[in-house]
């Protein structure tokens, strides 16, 4: 199979699995117990026609399966209404949350890639050298250490002790070098433990591969060692590393919302967190929407790079 048939069979398998998530999406709020209208009125005495045209404009007098039709046909146009709690639009909403979402998930993702793949690369070059030692033991705290934790910690020593990064995000633009400064300790935060996993599975892997037959066959064709290492037993080591890289960015991306919190990073994680406690239905499905989607966008990325970099897979 060419690649471009892999590719449009990898996005019609993709399909399935994106209406699976709307489902998914639009069920779990709706077996939440309690009346959606009491959540969006307060708790408050209202009268039967107010009540009455509550319903009928977040469609909750239909039947349930009529309410996701309904509901689904307006996500297809990237339109989820209005917030109860704010009157905004939540297209609006999300469309403002998310670039700051996605820019500290990449930054994090970023920072892992650029400390985990250079730390792998060393400790299985130098296997049993102190560098092997150093990388490892670096690699066992970055994913034993809690992230929540971690944030914390920086959060009192660099801003509140040394006072070198603010406490709250500024007021400015997000591209902003304001802003980029104050991202450094959730994105150091964040991508810890991305490093630190990266780091020991790429290790893993390349040690695997360097006792594999080609790798004597070049080096016997007087390769040099930085041709076998970089060229040769990299490129078939990172076949693994794609996989949970991928993972990873989705993981950075859509699930930071603790280091969100923790930081009040304005971000999609702590935008989910409020509407939660507000019961902002409207809100919480289109950001769960747009994290399940993202998810499988990701690793719908991931099989084309698993293509690219290994062509005998074609399925």
């Amino acid at each position: 199979m060419s690649l471009g048939r892999y590719v449009l069979t990898r996005l019609l398998v993709a399909v399935p699995v994106l209406l699976g998530v709307t489902v998914l999406t639009f069920s779990f709020l709706h077996a939440l117990p309690g009346d959606p209208v009491d959540a969006i009125i307060g708790y408050q005495t209202v009268s039967p026609e107010t009540e009455a045209s509550i319903r009928a404009e977040y469609h909750l007098d239909r039947p349930v399966w009529e309410q996701y039709v309904l509901w689904l046909r307006d996500a297809l146009a990237l339109e989820f209404g209005r917030s109860p709690v704010t009157g905004r639009s939540v297209a609006a909403t999300i469309g403002r949350r998310l670039p700051a979402t996605l820019a500290l998930g990449g930054a994090a993702w970023l920072l892992a890639l650029a400390i985990g793949v250079p730390a792998g690369i060393v400790a299985a070059v130098k296997r049993g050298e102190p560098a092997d030692e150093l990388s490892r033991v670096a690699a066992l705290a970055g994913i034993a250490t809690p992230n929540f934790w971690l944030g914390l910690v920086l959060l009192l020593v660099f801003s509140v002790r040394l006072g070198w990064f603010r406490v709250i995000p500024p007021d400015a633009p997000l591209a902003s070098l304001a802003m980029a400064k104050f991202m450094l300790l959730p994105m150091i935060t964040l991508g810890t433990a991305s490093a630190a996993l990266v780091t020991r599975l790429l290790r893993s892997s390349m040690l695997r591969e360097l006792e594999a037959g080609y790798v004597r066959t070049a080096r016997a064709k007087g390769l040099r060692e930085q041709t076998v290492i970089l060229k040769h037993v990299l490129r078939n080591s990172l076949l693994p590393v794609v996989t949970v890289a991928g993972l990873q960015l989705a993981f950075l991306v859509d699930g930071a919302v603790v280091v969100e919190q923790i930081f009040s990073w304005p971000g999609m994680g702590r935008l989910l967190v409020r509407s939660i406690l507000q019961r902002n239905y409207p809100v919480i499905q289109a950001a769960v929407l747009v994290i399940g989607v993202s998810i499988v966008l990701v690793n719908l990325l991931v099989d084309i790079v698993y293509a690219v970099l290994d062509p005998r897979i074609r399925y």
